[in-house]
C-alpha cells in the first residue's frame, strides 16, 4: 500500500550535505530550491476569510484522476434567518466540510451539517438550492426542539472547483 502513495516527500528536509565542487553544488541548491517550494505548496493554507472565497491549499483527484483545487468561505450569523452563500452550488463539482459552530451568550456548541429535517436539541445547516435566485443557493438552518438559542455564529464551507 505505500508504495503508490501520491506525495512520496511529505516534508521538507531538516539536514542536507552540500558538495565543495561548484558544479555540484548548484545541482544540490536546485534541489533544496524544489524540495522547499514542494514542501510548502503541499500544505493546507490557513486562511478563513469571509465575504469571498480563498484557495485552501488542498488539491483532490477525483474526478478521471484530474487535480480539483480546494475553495474555503467563512459566513458569520446573528439568526437562523437564511444566508446567501454568493454562488450556485451547481458551479462547483462537491462540497467537501460544511462544519461550525454558535453560541448562546453563554456557552459554544457544534453546528451540524445535516439534512432539512430537524433533529431535536440541536441547530443543524444544509445548503439548500434557492431556485428563485440566478446567482447564490443558501445556507439554511433547522432548528430542532428544545436546542439553545442562538446570538452568533460561524460557519465554514470548503468545495472542489469543476475538474
Amino acid at each position: 500500500m505505500s508504495t503508490n502513495v501520491v506525495n512520496h516527500v511529505a516534508y521538507l528536509r531538516t539536514s542536507r550535505e552540500f558538495p565543495l565542487d561548484p558544479k555540484e553544488l548548484t545541482l544540490e541548491i536546485d534541489k533544496a530550491y524544489v524540495d522547499t517550494a514542494n514542501a510548502v505548496n503541499n500544505r493546507t493554507i490557513s486562511i478563513f476569510p469571509t465575504n469571498r472565497p480563498a484557495i485552501n491549499g488542498e488539491n483532490w483527484f477525483l474526478v478521471n484522476n484530474q487535480r480539483q483545487q480546494g475553495f474555503r468561505q467563512v459566513y458569520t450569523f446573528t439568526t437562523t434567518a437564511d444566508i446567501p452563500i454568493g454562488f450556485k452550488f451547481s458551479k462547483v463539482n462537491r462540497f467537501t466540510r460544511l462544519f461550525g459552530t454558535y453560541t448562546d451568550g453563554t456557552n459554544w456548541y457544534g453546528l451540524i451539517a445535516t439534512t432539512s429535517v430537524a433533529i431535536a436539541g440541536e441547530i443543524g445547516f444544509f445548503i439548500f438550492q434557492d431556485v428563485a435566485s440566478p446567482t447564490s443557493d443558501l445556507i439554511r438552518f433547522t432548528l430542532g426542539g428544545g436546542a439553545p438559542a442562538l446570538t452568533s455564529g460561524t460557519i465554514v464551507l470548503e468545495w472542489l472547483s469543476q475538474a
